[in-house]
């Protein structure tokens, strides 16, 4: 046997376990069995009934939404209804809490007569009235002050040695009326005339603060529209009080209702002569009286033991001396009230003026 015939038997024979298989799969018949499924069979649907149950959930939800309204509806003419109690309450509240002050208002002025001239704005409240004591005659101004630009103080031209009358004092700064306020002091040499010891314009020191000397007394008003006064050793004793305008002159008149110790000079240096003084009320309205005096001699005016008996008979609670003599004048309406004993008006430091 030759080599190439070996190769093929040993080729055939390595050839023969696979054909043999070949030849018994394509001779029988292969069949494959398929697991069973079984099919559940579908619900029952209804469009219907789902319809029913819907339109049931929407009527419920319906009658809800209607009963929730009804309740805002209830509540809010509850909350309107207590808000108009409320402020009927607060109405009633005001005017009962307003009776006194006005009780107390109408007794005051009752003691100072019949107004000969008046004003009353959102911003102030004047009222003018005429003295006519045994003694002497004078002029009131009573002040209620409704805001913080009722009053204020203001230097002669708005410059520090600067000076003006009372009268031009209220036609520059367009104010109804006006009364002297401070001493002052001459610079010879310049002429020119300076407001006395500590005075403020603006919550602000002019020149600074000047301890208390010879019976002085700063005048004044706070911030929140009270009259202060007093003397004052420290700055910080009258920064204090919240100071927004104030002059100095002497001297202290009243506290708390009762008199005070005159200083012997002003009691009879000039006994009388023609005053200007300032107080208050317990209500904190303010009432000046200028009284008039041919000259200052001591022959005419009034003597400052007079006027505290008046302020006292006025009810006025404190009371300051200010400037007197020929610096004594009062302005309303644009008219001079009182008699200037200088003839005419003196021009001055500082004056307070009021705004409609």
């Amino acid at each position: 046997m030759n080599p190439v015939q070996q190769i093929n038997r040993v080729f055939l024979m390595a050839c023969a376990p696979f054909l043999g298989a070949l030849i018994y799969m394509l001779a029988i018949h292969m069949s494959v069995q398929l697991p069973a499924i079984k099919l559940q069979p579908a619900p029952a649907f209804s469009l219907k009934n789902d319809a029913e149950n819907v339109n049931k959930k929407l009527d419920t939800a319906y009658t809800n939404a209607t009963q929730i309204k009804t309740t805002i509806e209830k509540f809010f003419q509850l909350y309107e209804k207590s808000t108009a109690d409320t402020a009927a309450m607060a109405k009633t509240a005001a005017s009962a809490a307003s009776r006194p002050n006005a009780i107390y208002d109408s007794r005051i002025t009752a003691k100072l007569g019949k107004p000969s001239k008046q004003t009353s704005t959102s911003n102030i409240d004047l009222k003018l009235f005429y003295l006519n004591e045994a003694n002497y005659k004078g002029y009131a101004l009573k002040v209620d002050m409704k805001s913080d630009k009722a009053m204020k103080m203001v230097l002669g031209k708005d410059k520090l040695g600067s000076s003006e009358t009372t009268l031009e004092a209220v036609r520059r700064t367009g104010a109804v009326a006006g009364v002297n306020a401070g001493g002052f002091a001459d610079d010879n040499k310049t002429g020119k005339r300076y407001p006395l010891s500590t005075t403020m314009v603006g919550g602000k020191y002019v020149y600074g603060f000047e301890p208390t000397f010879d019976n002085l007394t700063f005048i004044g008003l706070s911030k929140d529209r009270k009259l202060i006064g007093g003397k004052f050793s420290r700055q910080a004793d009258l920064d204090k009080l919240g100071p927004d305008f104030g002059a100095t002159f002497v001297p202290t008149l009243l506290q708390n209702g009762k008199r005070t110790a005159i200083p012997s000079p002003w009691a009879t240096s000039p006994a009388r002569a023609p005053r200007t003084v300032v107080g208050n009320y317990r209500n904190d309205q303010l009432l000046f009286i200028v009284t008039d005096g041919y000259d200052e001699r001591g022959n005419s005016g009034a003597t400052l033991a007079e006027l505290q008996d008046k302020l006292i008979q006025l009810g006025v609670v404190d009371a300051y001396n200010l400037d007197g003599g020929g610096s004594s004048s009062m302005i309303y309406d644009g008219q001079v009230i009182n008699r200037p004993s200088d003839g005419k008006l003196r021009p001055l430091a500082t004056n307070f003026v009021f705004f409609k």
